[in-house]
């Protein structure tokens, strides 16, 4: 887990696409009108591997798999979600500080969309930042999203840092049999994991190929159904610039790695090897290490870049908290009586729609202890909200928003923030088939 105490400690140490173009279209294959892509969920058959021999049965959005929508901040984003899929659907904007009914969870702030359906989501984000696109029926999550349903949504800052290229990195796993499909879907409460990397939907290493010198923004999301890794950043000097999409302060992360479970998106900045030939990747800590983006000094060499600098904050975020007026409330997940956490329940119950865990004001500040009585780490998001990760005494916080956290085994983190959007927003698992057997509540905010 990243502490001011990893970013201090970063600090006193000292951070094959095209350039990045400003764009007020969609990208990769999202068809629409400027900023109103229709996105048709349906199932597009794919070799996943390179050597398969048959075909995976997986479903895309817009035709696209792993699509990046980028949008200026200050435009106003509208989705037209069609589903053609076998499916129950909605689509949440993974971090985005949407309005409620924009929010795209089916079965609490819309109906889901049925085969054959439509859904007009319409919002400008308040924030420029890194989101994730991903499904959220309640019940129904895991198997959209392990058959390719995930995305990108980048809203670019209106002057953002000097860079020579911005590459939006979007990895996933996939469980496949030995001759490429997918494997069959079995109930499984703790979580899917694949026995296949890819990035942006394609084999790993994606190969980036840039002027020694130059400067690289990776976007890097995590969209898998349940694995956790560390990323590891090898002959590279990596400088976080953002966490879940919201800026903090540059840091360079402790040993160059970082925690990254489903649904935790971060920005780094790196500069490309000075040497033509040099290379530097950025690696999957699974077994021996698995580079999921190799970078390759090409060319002359870049001009010598500026210190690279913090991105302003967002604007519209709480300067502080005041944590002696907050409402509390402790949230104990636990396992499945049985012992094969065929379940999961916090406060003694599974997730359900007609009881909040809290009901608050708009603009209470709110305090969760998220209590995890269980043997596996716990990643959770809290919708249409950010917070700050508290110290063990409640005496300050960590210097960076976040809107996803991991909570260890047999340990209790405790998250602050300003309940200043009304409406009904879920606390929920990352890991989608623990979502799916009841790991969630949610909170009232009126």
């Amino acid at each position: 887990m990243i502490t001011r105490r990893t970013a201090t400690a970063g600090l006193a140490a000292a951070f094959a696409s095209p350039p990045l173009q400003v764009r007020a279209q969609p990208v990769d294959g999202l068809k629409g009108n400027g900023i109103t892509p229709e996105l048709r969920a349906a199932p597009s058959p794919m070799r996943l591997r390179p050597n398969a021999s048959r075909d995976a049965d997986i479903w895309t959005l817009g035709g696209k798999l792993a699509p990046a929508l980028r949008i200026k901040h200050g435009q106003e984003v509208r989705l037209a979600l069609k589903n053609e899929t076998a499916l129950p659907l909605s689509l949440h904007l993974h971090g985005v500080r949407d309005p409620n009914a924009a929010d795209g969870v089916g079965g609490l702030t819309q109906a889901p969309i049925l085969p054959g359906g439509q859904f007009d989501y319409r919002l400008t984000p308040p924030d420029a930042g890194t989101y994730l696109i991903r499904p959220c029926v309640i019940g129904g999550s895991a198997e959209p999203l392990e058959r390719g349903l995930s995305g990108l949504l980048i809203v670019e800052e209106q002057n953002p840092p000097p860079v020579d290229r911005d590459e939006a990195i979007l990895v996933d796993d996939w469980r496949l049999e030995e001759d490429g499909s997918l494997s069959p879907f079995a109930p499984d409460a703790v979580g899917r994991l694949g026995n296949w990397l890819s990035v942006n939907g394609k084999a790993i290493p994606l190969r980036i190929e840039a002027r020694p010198g130059s400067r690289v923004r990776l976007r890097l999301a995590n969209a898998c159904n349940a694995r956790i890794m560390r990323l590891r950043f090898d002959r590279l000097k990596p400088y976080v610039v953002a966490i879940d999409g919201q800026p903090t302060d540059t840091f360079e992360p402790l040993r160059s790695s970082l925690p990254f479970a489903p649904g935790t998106r971060y920005d780094v900045i790196v500069d490309v090897p000075d040497e033509a030939g040099a290379t530097g990747a950025v690696t999957a800590v699974i077994g021996d290490g698995m580079p999921l983006v190799e970078l390759l000094a090409v060319g002359e060499k870049s001009p010598e870049r500026p210190q690279i600098e913090p991105i302003p904050p967002n604007k519209k975020l709480p300067e502080t908290i005041k944590l002696q007026n907050a409402a509390r409330k402790n949230l104990v997940i636990k396992a499945g009586a049985d012992g094969a956490k065929s379940a999961w329940t916090i406060n003694g119950m599974a997730g359900d729609v007609k009881v909040p865990v809290l009901k608050v004001r708009r603009g209470a500040p709110v305090v969760l202890a998220i209590d995890n009585q269980t043997d596996l780490v716990q990643p959770m998001h809290l919708h249409g909200h950010v917070f700050r990760l508290l110290h063990g005494l409640d005496d300050g916080w960590e210097p960076y928003f976040l809107d996803t956290l991991q909570v260890p085994e047999r340990r209790t983190a405790r998250i602050a923030f300003v309940a200043d959007n009304p409406g009904k927003w879920l606390l929920a698992s990352t890991v989608m088939e623990r979502f799916d057997a009841g790991l969630w509540t949610w909170i009232e905010v009126s």
